[in-house]
């Protein structure tokens, strides 16, 4: 199944029904007159969102949707039914936006929200509301209020609790498939992520969703490369995971290329609490880490993790770093739905990550310290 976060598409309200003009004329029956009953309303637009989705594909195969219109009204006094209204279903984290693709109408973040975009059509009256003391044969019926229509643009934000960011070939996807059981394309060549990939990370009972965002490249925020569409998936996120190569020659250059495209984009992005980590230090030597930890640590003005996605070096201590900020998040804004909750129910992970580093306990080299985060076993904790 492909990945589309983005697609545009008409909706249409149903139309309300005619009112009746009819007149009660039956043998036998004193009292004859005006019987015309009313119309029903135009079906609804309705969005809904649902658990059961992740991407935007459906909408590529249709894209006018149009609610029934309403019934029209029949004699002795028969109202018309209401149409029927038409439920649109759209992932979680969805924004229906107006054509002009900027004011937004409606946010979606929560499995089971609903919300009515297109109201129907009023119906129109019969003869019998017209029916007065001096007008008491009326031959007015009104036909049906039409509905409401227009273009909408529909754009997926994925909700997630981390975010990583990088050049491309930084090893994102490669970190993602380590620590979670999802499976994006790794290859042993270089190319780049082309669409969003989540996971659901299992550490010591906690779980948070991590989204791997195709890289960004200098000057994509003015459409270089596939620029910087994907970055809106991760202006929802509590914390960055930023991830650069160890292998390049300047990687304080590329952690500033990033940098500047993440403010260049705005949304918030650069002021999101940010862990920075020297990835591919499997292939390095301990001089060279040493050598670049230093420089990166210079241009980030902070602590700099190292790590490895193909051995596995270093993973729990910054997934311990992200837990710390997540939960700080979470703390200080509980009215925030955790985004592994706002799926209608907690996405439960399978503890793959935490059953591939042989104990919990820290028995393989790693304690946990009393913030929750993960660092090496020192030489007197070993005693």
């Amino acid at each position: 199944m492909k990945f589309l976060d983005q697609a545009k598409i008409f909706v249409k309200s149903g139309d309300g029904g005619a009112g009746a003009c009819s007149f009660r004329r039956e043998k036998y029956i004193e009292f004859g007159g005006p019987d015309g009953g009313d119309g029903g309303r135009g079906g609804d637009v309705i969005f809904e969102c649902v658990d059961n989705l992740n991407t935007l594909i459906d909408f590529r195969y249709q894209q006018h949707y149009k609610a029934r219109i309403g019934h029209h009204g029949q004699g002795r006094n028969k109202t018309g039914g209401k149409g029927d209204d038409i439920v649109i279903k759209v992932p979680v984290g969805t924004q229906i936006l107006d054509e002009d693709k900027e004011t937004v109408l409606a946010d979606l973040t929560l499995a089971g929200d609903r919300i009515v975009l297109l109201r129907g059509g009023d119906g129109g009256f019969g003869n019998a509301h017209y029916k007065t003391s001096t007008n008491q044969a009326p031959r007015r019926a009104d036909e049906g209020w039409p509905g409401q229509e227009m273009w909408v643009w529909l754009r997926l934000k994925l909700i997630a609790d981390a975010g990583l960011v990088g050049l491309p070939n930084a090893g994102k996807s490669t970190f993602l498939a380590a620590v979670t059981r999802a499976r994006p394309k790794i290859a042993d060549y270089p190319f780049t992520t082309l669409h969003p990939n989540l996971g659901v990370v299992y550490l010591q009972g906690e779980e948070f969703i991590l989204a791997d965002i195709p890289g960004l490249i200098e000057g994509a925020h003015e459409g270089a490369g596939i620029g910087d569409r994907f970055l809106g998936h991760i202006e929802r996120t509590r914390v960055l995971l930023h991830l650069v190569d160890g292998t390049q020659d300047d990687v304080a250059e590329a952690y500033h290329v990033v940098r500047g495209e993440l403010e260049a984009y705005g949304g918030g992005l650069d002021d999101k609490p940010e862990v920075v980590a020297l990835n591919k230090c499997d292939s390095l030597t301990a001089e060279d880490i040493k050598d670049k930890l230093a420089t990166l640590e210079e241009a980030v003005g902070g602590k700099v993790f190292t790590l490895s996605g193909v051995s596995g070096v270093g993973l729990k201590e910054v997934l311990g770093a992200l837990a710390v900020h997540i939960r700080e998040a979470r703390a200080a804004e509980p009215e925030v739905l955790a985004a592994s909750n706002a799926f209608g129910h907690g996405k439960r992970s399978t503890p793959g990550f935490a059953s591939s580093q042989h104990d919990e306990d820290g028995d393989d080299g790693w304690v946990q310290g009393p913030d929750g985060s993960w660092h090496p076993m020192d030489d007197h904790d070993e005693d």
